[in-house]
């Protein structure tokens, strides 16, 4: 088992910045993938972005492509992710994930979740 336990959000205008991290503790030896989705209400829950743990690299939405970013510290079993220029459309709660197998954005690969936080952007 994995468990995430996520940091950061809450309150910020249109243009802010803020910064959400993501501590994971227990069988980490077994993480492939590492990722944030978020679900605004009415909405289905999608991906933000997402790592892979061992090499590093990085995907991401294109609704956040080039605001966003997301990375990781191995040795503190963490994940972040720092998000710029933020726009009301941005507001959900943001839910950190760990997925045991390839495929970063497929959600049905995520068998880990945190509780999630709250995202509030207002215009």
């Amino acid at each position: 088992q994995v468990q995430l336990v996520e940091s950061g959000g809450g309150l910020v205008q249109a243009g802010g910045s803020l910064k959400l991290s993501c501590a994971a503790s227990g069988r980490t030896s077994n993480i492939y993938n590492m990722a944030w989705f978020r679900q605004a209400p009415g909405k289905e829950r999608a991906f933000v972005g997402g790592i892979t743990w061992g090499g590093g690299s990085t995907y991401y939405a294109n609704s956040v492509k080039g605001r966003f970013t997301i990375s990781r510290d191995n040795a503190k079993n963490t994940v972040s992710l720092q998000m710029n220029s933020l726009k009301p459309e941005d507001t959900a709660v943001y839910y950190c994930a760990a997925s045991r197998t390839a495929g970063v954005a497929i959600i049905s690969n995520y068998d880990f979740w945190g509780q999630g936080t709250q995202v509030t952007v207002s215009s």
